[in-house]
């Protein structure tokens, strides 16, 4: 039987979150490795965030928005993040300064004063964002210690029914390229125990990778964001060496629908021929 209309009137409001990932910003004027211009091809994913139709009820960024943690970096991220129309909400990634990236997110009042960067937010529509800081200052990998594991547990528990998207940088497993599993997060087996308790978990969205990767974890879906600069190369044998690609750039847009849940589209940045007018 069709829901009446009482009941359709009641229902949440579908909700779009675009999440970029890993822009590796540099002081004005330099390349992220001195071969490619993430600044430019950042302002490039927030122009086409910006022309979403419909527009994002809230932006989320993964980490590793600066790519050395210096004051300058910010000061240019803040100038190019001062173009986005939508909300946004971020955590550091392990290229990222914590100090730095507080003080630059200073009139981020969810953001804590002190300590990890955790935080949970539920302003901007019927899905919830849980953030979980597992950067480990001075090292690449990301830990969850006691002190996240309750926090995390704690959080998730204040509103066991609402659907929640958790995000961090580091993805907790192991995705077969040697030399990004160095600097995985680890105790990825406690952050499944904790999320395999949560099943309002719609998903978990991770940075880092500089790929798009899903995985089934803890009893949800796992994925891991591109890079709106390179790709790193998908090299799988145990002794290849570290790699990248300047392949099309792109982001996820995580379209939340009552009754339907998640879904997770992967955009390419940049302009293509078309739209044709077929389907």
């Amino acid at each position: 039987m069709a829901a009446s209309m009482h009941e359709q009137s009641s229902l949440p409001n579908p909700m779009l979150i675009a999440q970029l990932s890993d822009p590796h910003i540099r002081p004005r004027g330099l390349l992220y490795h001195e071969t490619v211009d993430s600044n430019a091809m950042f302002q490039a994913a927030v122009r086409q965030v910006n022309a979403l139709d419909p527009q994002p009820d809230l932006v989320i960024l993964s980490g590793d928005l600066v790519d050395q943690g210096s004051p300058a970096e910010y000061e240019m991220a803040s100038t190019l993040l001062a173009e986005l129309t939508a909300p946004l909400l971020v955590i550091p990634g392990n290229h990222d300064e914590r100090e730095a990236f507080r003080t630059s997110f200073a009139d981020h009042a969810h953001l804590p004063a002190t300590g990890p960067l955790h935080f949970a937010s539920g302003a901007y529509g019927p899905v919830r964002i849980v953030a979980l800081d597992v950067t480990v200052p001075g090292f690449h990998h990301g830990e969850i210690d006691d002190e996240a594991a309750a926090w995390l547990e704690a959080t998730l528990a204040a509103e066991p029914d609402r659907p929640t998207l958790l995000m961090m940088h580091q993805p907790p497993f192991a995705s077969g390229i040697p030399y990004m599993d160095d600097c995985l997060c680890q105790d990825g087996h406690r952050l499944a125990e904790i999320v395999a308790r949560h099943p309002a978990i719609e998903r978990i969205v991770c940075g880092h990778m500089h790929r798009v990767m899903q995985i089934r974890f803890g009893g949800t879906v796992l994925c891991t964001a591109p890079s709106t600069t390179t790709t790193i190369a998908l090299r799988l044998a145990p002794d290849a060496e570290p790699a990248s690609y300047l392949e099309p750039p792109a982001f996820l847009l995580h379209h939340w629908r009552p009754g339907t849940g998640l879904i997770t589209h992967h955009i390419l940045i940049g302009s293509y021929p078309g739209p044709f007018p077929f389907a």
